[in-house]
């Protein structure tokens, strides 16, 4: 189980492994605890035979340094194809992330950039068939319109393991109309 660390306003920081929301725990650096999920982690015994246990929620706001990661999402194929659902936005096939591949819906070689809203996952035959053209010149037009994620949707890509709550508090500040909420893998 990874944990959701919030900052103290609330907005997503990181990911972490349960181990170093124990240790934030323990300085007392945790301000507030959301969500419904939590894990026990049991420790030593007392002289008396008494168990120590440490409740852990699945997402913590904690005090500390607060990241700035408004428009810091890394465009890779892993997040682009999660982006898509792991549908060719061409023919709306879905396939395996090894048959995916990164169309440029302006391509490169016209000057098309590598960035969120002008690439699309494609299966390798539209790939191959569409070629240095655009959408419109193929005939091959796009199923959905490319978006570049929020900071929110951002840690919906990064984590394939969210537990419901913590999806329940991403997708509460998704953009209007993601279709996130069954995943493909």
């Amino acid at each position: 189980m990874l944990v959701l660390r919030l900052n103290k306003a609330g907005m997503p920081q990181e990911w972490i492994h349960v181990e170093q929301a124990a240790k934030l725990y323990c300085q007392d650096k945790v301000l507030f605890e959301l969500g419904t999920g939590s894990v026990t982690l049991k420790g030593g015994w007392d002289h008396h035979g008494n168990q120590s246990a440490l409740t852990l929620s699945s997402i913590i706001a904690c005090e500390g340094k607060v990241a700035d990661l408004s428009g810091k999402v890394a465009l890779t194929n892993r997040y682009l194809f999660r982006r898509d659902n792991y549908l060719c936005l061409y023919c709306g096939q879905q396939f395996a992330p090894r048959v995916l591949t990164r169309d440029h819906i302006l391509p490169r070689s016209r000057g098309g950039k590598d960035t969120w809203t002008n690439v699309a996952t494609s299966c390798q035959r539209c790939n191959h068939a569409k070629g240095a053209k655009t959408p419109e010149e193929a005939n091959m037009p796009l199923l959905a319109v490319p978006f570049r994620p929020n900071v929110y949707e951002r840690f919906y890509l990064m984590n394939r393991r969210i537990l419901a709550d913590q999806m329940e508090f991403l997708k509460g500040h998704f953009t209007a109309n993601r279709d996130w909420f069954v995943s493909a893998e």
